[in-house]
């Protein structure tokens, strides 16, 4: 099991973080390694069920991401299924007049993707993802003008 987390302070309303992560669409955008988002279904709680496909290490990754919690404004939280899975978790909060947005990931991969690439490796590459992923969402509001 690998987790990571992280957080980053968005000169932007919070209300206004949340919708646009509420996108998946939006995902594909500031996700680094996000080559495809398809077959979006909303689901019951508001949330979404969704394919993608992410690259890791030039290898292309496809699964299922099922959005488990939706609270609006606050926070959503998902399954990967797949090759891929684990959970990803993303809670926004109003602070210093703009919000603050926290990425939290826990997640495993296949015997066989462990062994190719190595843990140590997978780690660093997913901590750096993930940074990535925080600061280009930021810079979605920094050049939009909040």
């Amino acid at each position: 099991m690998f987790d990571a987390r992280d957080t980053v302070q968005i000169d932007a309303d919070a209300d206004a973080v949340f919708e646009f992560l509420d996108d998946p669409h939006n995902h594909a955008a500031v996700t680094p390694g996000l080559t495809d988002v398809r077959d979006v279904e909303r689901l019951p709680n508001g949330g979404k069920r969704l394919s993608y496909t992410y690259r890791m290490a030039g290898a292309g990754i496809d699964g299922e991401l099922v959005q488990t919690v939706h609270e609006p404004n606050e926070r959503m939280r998902f399954e990967l299924r797949g090759r891929l899975s684990g959970t990803i978790e993303l809670s926004v909060t109003p602070a210093n007049g703009g919000a603050e947005l926290t990425y939290a990931a826990e997640y495993d991969l296949s015997e066989s993707a462990l062994t190719a690439i190595g843990a140590p490796v997978i780690r660093r590459f997913n901590e750096r993802q993930l940074r990535r992923t925080l600061d280009n969402v930021a810079a979605q509001f920094a050049s939009n003008g909040g």
